[in-house]
C-alpha cells in the first residue's frame, strides 16, 4: 500500500529522498547514514566535517569547507542557501569560535539562519576542529 499507513486510508508521509556523497570507506557507509535527507519540504543535513589531505589547518578554513559541503547537500535535494533555517556548529578544543563565526557570516550572513555554536569534548577524526549540521525548508 504505497503512500498509505496502517490501512486507515489516510496517506502516510511522502517518501524520503537521501543524498550520500561518500563512497566505499566513508563515514556514511561505515555508520549507515546519509549526508542529508529530504522529506516533503524539510531537509536535514548530518554533522559535516572538513575533507582533504591534509585537512585545512585553521578553524576558518575548516568551517568554510564544512559549510560548502552542507550547502551542496541542500542544493542536491532541491534547496538553496536561502532554504537554510538553522545551523549548529560544534567546535573541538583548540578551535577558534571567532574564525568559525567569520566563515559562517561569509557564506550565510545574508541568509542569517538561527545558529548554535558550542564547544564539545572532541570530534571523531584526527585533526578535525569543526562539525556543522543544518536544517532547511524548501518552499514550493
Amino acid at each position: 500500500m504505497s503512500g498509505e499507513s496502517g490501512g486507515s486510508g489516510t496517506p502516510g508521509p511522502p517518501p524520503a529522498r537521501r543524498f550520500r556523497e561518500g563512497g566505499d570507506g566513508s563515514y556514511e557507509e561505515a555508520a549507515g547514514y546519509s549526508r542529508a535527507v529530504r522529506r516533503g519540504s524539510s531537509i536535514c543535513v548530518s554533522g559535516t566535517t572538513a575533507r582533504g589531505t591534509p585537512l585545512p589547518a585553521s578553524t576558518y578554513d575548516q568551517t568554510l569547507d564544512c559549510l560548502r559541503r552542507v550547502i551542496s547537500a541542500v542544493e542536491a535535494l532541491g534547496g538553496d542557501r536561502g532554504s537554510i533555517l538553522r545551523t549548529r556548529i560544534y567546535l573541538a578544543p583548540g578551535a577558534d569560535w571567532s574564525e568559525a563565526s567569520a566563515a559562517h557570516r561569509e557564506l550565510l550572513g545574508e541568509v542569517a539562519p538561527a545558529n548554535t555554536l558550542l564547544y564539545v569534548g572532541a570530534l571523531v577524526g584526527t585533526g578535525l576542529l569543526v562539525e556543522v549540521e543544518a536544517d532547511a525548508e524548501v518552499l514550493a
